[in-house]
């Protein structure tokens, strides 16, 4: 299979390249095709969310377990009902209050499944993750496919999610159909996956959307604690994409640092001092300060500025990637705040970091 790039300037969708392009992938997908597109938060891999054979294909692309759902993307306002309507038998008052605060935008809600979404999409449980997507890209290719688009990160599984067209290719080229190539993601990190119908409501994975925000909307809120053997095959079907224990991980072992920010640079040096016999990568961001013992060897990939985790957020999987590419056999990474998105990023490099 080839894969085709097709590139599409999010801010001239009217262009006659841009048109071409979303019909193209608009195409692909009613056909039963693969199609990779951006999203605010990372690429996804599209298909057909209602056709259980184009959402197979997904799990075949990426190699991934049917063990683990995949989110489902909707189109904007004047197509949401009728797709929401395939897909679920109800929404809450809760989730239709975070519905309007959130959407468009990285929040996916887990709702009651229809019978016309396939066991595929929700690994047979009977709660669906949709949300609709802010990116307009995808939300023109969802609008001019007219169906419901399956799409969990266009990677292949276990590996760090992408955020550029060129990284779907490094995982994905000549496995799917086509890549929307529309530049760099804004968010960078996952959307947040939430079961507004528990109480308290059940953050199953932090993201963008952050947990005092919801809050604020729709009342309390908790996060999912996997069980401590959750890092195994599991026995049953995941209850959330995203739950999965070792994810987003680069090829690099990944080794984490949580210091003080005042003694945070000197633990880095300390750490990347240890990993003898390894090609050491660092993801340092701005305002932390190496001592001048530190090993100058290592690559270093500015990794944003600490104070704004915003940053970190959208080149977290930049960073492990490049330094993947640089040859590293060890990252050393600090883990930020756990307070807003830094939630986010705590989780992502926890994953990343467990062993296989």
């Amino acid at each position: 299979m080839k894969t085709l790039r097709l590139k599409v300037d999010p801010f001239q969708l009217e262009a006659p390249a841009a048109i071409e392009a979303l019909g193209r992938a608009a195409a692909i997908l009613r056909a039963g095709g693969l199609v990779a597109l951006p999203t605010e938060t990372v690429y996804g891999l599209g298909a057909n969310a209602l056709d259980r054979a184009a959402v197979e294909r997904i799990f075949a692309a990426k190699q991934r377990p049917a063990w683990d759902p995949i989110i489902v993307h909707v189109a904007p306002p004047d197509r949401e009902e009728s797709m929401l309507l395939a897909l679920v038998e109800e929404i809450p008052a809760r989730a239709r209050r975070l519905m309007d605060a959130f959407w468009p935008g990285p929040l996916t809600l887990l709702l009651p499944r229809t019978r016309a979404v396939p066991d595929a999409v929700t690994a047979g449980r009977p709660l669906v993750g949709v949300r609709m997507p802010a990116h307009p890209v995808a939300l023109a290719l969802i609008r001019r496919a007219g169906v419901p688009v399956a799409a969990p990160s266009a990677n292949l599984f276990g590996h760090t999610s992408p955020t550029t067209a060129a990284h779907v290719l490094d995982d994905l080229d000549g496995r799917i159909d086509a890549v929307l190539d529309a530049g760099p993601t804004p968010h960078g990190v996952e959307s947040t996956v939430l079961d507004p119908s528990s109480t308290p409501m059940l953050i199953y994975r932090p993201g963008a959307v952050t947990a005092e925000q919801i809050q604020t909307i729709a009342g309390p809120v908790e996060l999912f604690r996997a069980a401590a053997e959750a890092h195994k095959i599991p026995e049953h079907a995941l209850p959330s994409p995203g739950t999965s224990q070792r994810h987003y991980a680069p090829k690099a072992r990944l080794v984490l640092v949580a210091a003080p920010a005042e003694s945070l640079g000197e633990r880095l040096a300390e750490t990347a001092s240890q990993c003898t016999g390894d090609r050491v990568g660092v993801m340092l961001p701005a305002g932390v300060n190496l001592p001048g013992s530190f090993p100058a060897a290592c690559k270093i990939f500015p990794w944003g500025r600490w104070d704004a985790p915003e940053e970190m957020a959208r080149e977290l999987y930049a960073g492990l990637r490049a330094l993947d590419a640089a040859g590293c056999t060890v990252i050393v990474c600090p883990l930020p705040s756990n307070q807003g998105i830094g939630a986010a990023i705590r989780d992502r490099l926890r994953k990343a970091a467990q062993p296989e």
